[in-house]
């Protein structure tokens, strides 16, 4: 099991300046002091400080009088999330980037070399996030939540891919809880806001015909954006345009987190029942909705009708056949 920081991963002394200055925002600490508890050198301290301020972090002061936070900035550094999931499972391996190319990509690297269950991947930026079926997922710098969970569940692959509308559940749960807004789940990976999409889950796993090797769970949801670009603008949300106001993107992930821990656990034990009916229960899509199915041979118009016993939705066309969706676009006939 790998020990060593990954490539990239945000310096843990950088992380310990980070929360050190968060701890006592507003408050002026000298570089000095910085140095001594983080046990580096006063010009270390500049530099690092120089490099959180092209981050969007917004510290004030200079090494002669010392430094302080104008406010505590919402960054998802894992001393920070660590302190908010004492005694989750999530809380011991985190892997922080301020930018990366895709935290799923990594989770996937971590999941072959044996990393534990519960680690997670975090990053500020992502310059490939990605989406269903090979599409991208807008990752801006600072504004999203942008995670992946490695889990090692004892599960045949066949039950793996109701951890994504698991994710889903979880999400959902937290959002409303943290904003008080209405959320939809699109089947199988879409949380839907006032009719766009605010966040998707990508589930990727490594498995022999009968056992699941590893499973990671990417996660993204848009939270602060003020706004969207070109096409974007018309299929896209966030909490903060859905809401009206800033959300705290360190207080959603760990209320995400522990809604998971909680959700995957009651999976393990109980089974995919509680799943597919509480998925049932909070998406309009799952039934009643008309729709339309495009999958790479075919596309067909018909009815939702509920999920199987392996979360797949079943789709009732005009003729009245019965149709099991396993991969492929749904979207709605408006």
């Amino acid at each position: 099991m790998s020990q060593t920081p990954l490539p990239g991963t945000t310096d843990q002394r950088i992380a310990a300046l980070l929360t050190l200055l968060a701890e006592n925002a507003t408050i002026v600490i000298s570089g000095a002091r910085i140095a001594r508890e983080i046990g580096v050198s006063r010009s270390t301290v500049w530099r690092w400080v120089e490099r959180l301020r092209t981050l969007g972090v917004k510290v004030k002061g200079h090494p002669r009088t010392g430094y302080f936070l104008e406010n505590v900035p919402d960054i998802l550094t894992p001393d920070l999330l660590r302190q908010r999931l004492k005694g989750s499972i999530f809380s011991k391996r985190n892997h922080h980037f301020f930018k990366t190319d895709s935290t799923n990509r990594v989770g996937l690297e971590l999941g072959y070399a044996g990393e534990p269950e519960g680690t997670v991947v975090l990053a500020e930026e992502q310059s490939a996030g990605r989406g269903r079926a090979g599409r991208t997922w807008n990752s801006e710098r600072g504004v999203g939540i942008y995670a992946t969970l490695l889990l090692r569940p004892k599960l045949a692959p066949v039950q793996a891919p109701l951890l994504t509308m698991l994710a889903g559940l979880s999400a959902h749960a937290a959002i409303q809880a943290q904003t008080g807004l209405a959320v939809d789940l699109k089947w199988p990976n879409d949380l839907v806001i006032g009719g766009k999409k605010a966040g998707g889950i990508l589930t990727e796993m490594h498995a022999e015909p009968s056992l699941v090797r590893f499973v990671i769970v990417g996660i993204g949801i848009n939270v602060n954006q003020e706004k969207f670009a070109g096409e974007l603008a018309a299929t896209a949300t966030s909490l903060r345009i859905a809401s009206g106001k800033q959300q705290s993107r360190l207080e959603l992930l760990a209320r995400l987190l522990r809604e998971f821990e909680s959700d995957y656990n009651r999976f393990l034990k109980h089974g995919p029942a509680n799943v597919t009916s509480r998925f049932e229960a909070v998406s309009s899509y799952a039934r009643g909705k008309k729709v339309e199915v495009s999958s790479g041979f075919e596309s067909y118009a018909g009815i939702t009708a509920g999920l199987s016993p392996e979360g797949l939705l079943q789709v009732q066309r005009e003729d009245g056949t019965l149709m099991t969706v396993f991969a492929g676009d749904v979207k709605e006939i408006r």
